[in-house]
């Protein structure tokens, strides 16, 4: 199935590793050109010689939970392709535990991550979006916007902010053709799943939570986000989509 991707710019977020830099991997191959970003430059290099592999990518470092530096990776990303077609917001999980145990520091950490660093990467890239009459924006999320995961406050609590701003925007940027879109990983084979399952054993046990029986992969998580990306899904706006086994078990 042809998607449609060939040399759309893609700004995928936090890809040098796990979902983000499968879902940059899957859509350097379906011929898009790719900029991926992340603080750690020794691992954005390495997940950069990996892409090369596949397809075009352009490798920018610096943490976007911070304003200047966020500023200063949307300007050089410009500088470099222009337009930003396809717009991945990702961002790591923040830490497990339940309301008493973090600061009022914590939680504002925990916004600058995962909700301030978005509404700045759409600022940035949605002029030139609304300018050529298309754009895709797809956030990575969590299964917990809908059914929120015990021990894990902050992500419940935060991500759902992203959900409800993804919504919204898919209805004040549907008449420029742009779709605005969420994607809810569930428990997925990364390195931030292993941490978990380390540190609290209701992860450990939650395999048996999943209709499917195992979890899921990251390869199977970036299909879905590039076909939200493609052509094949221009009416599709709106939508929060579950990538979780089966974990979720509300009908809507």
């Amino acid at each position: 199935m042809d998607l449609g991707l060939k040399d759309k710019v893609a700004f995928v977020a936090a890809s040098s590793q796990g979902l983000g830099k499968s879902v940059a991997l899957e859509l350097a191959a379906e011929g898009a050109r790719v900029i991926i970003c992340a603080r750690n430059k020794e691992h954005l290099e390495q997940a950069k010689r990996e892409i090369e592999k596949s397809g075009k990518v352009f490798a920018l470092a610096g943490d976007l939970a911070n304003p200047h530096e966020r500023a200063e990776i949307i300007k050089k990303a410009l500088e470099e392709f222009n337009t930003i077609d396809i717009l991945v917001t990702n961002t790591g999980g923040p830490p497990a535990g339940k309301f008493e145990d973090f600061t009022q520091d914590d939680w504002d950490a925990a916004y600058k991550t995962l909700l301030a660093s978005v509404v700045g990467l759409v600022n940035g890239f949605l002029p030139g979006m609304k300018q050529q009459h298309w754009g895709r924006i797809i956030s990575i999320t969590s299964m917990a916007v809908k059914q929120p995961v015990n021990n894990l406050i902050l992500s419940n609590s935060v991500r759902a902010s992203v959900a409800g701003l993804m919504k919204s925007l898919s209805s004040e940027l549907a008449m420029y053709n742009i779709t605005v879109n969420n994607v809810m990983p569930g428990y997925t084979e990364t390195e931030r799943l292993k941490s978990l399952m380390e540190t609290n054993p209701s992860f450990a046990t939650a395999i048996n939570e999943i209709p499917l029986g195992r979890f899921g992969t990251t390869n199977e998580f970036a299909a879905a986000v590039a076909f939200l990306a493609s052509e094949r899904a221009s009416y599709i706006t709106g939508v929060s989509l579950p990538v979780d086994g089966g974990w979720i078990k509300s009908i809507f």
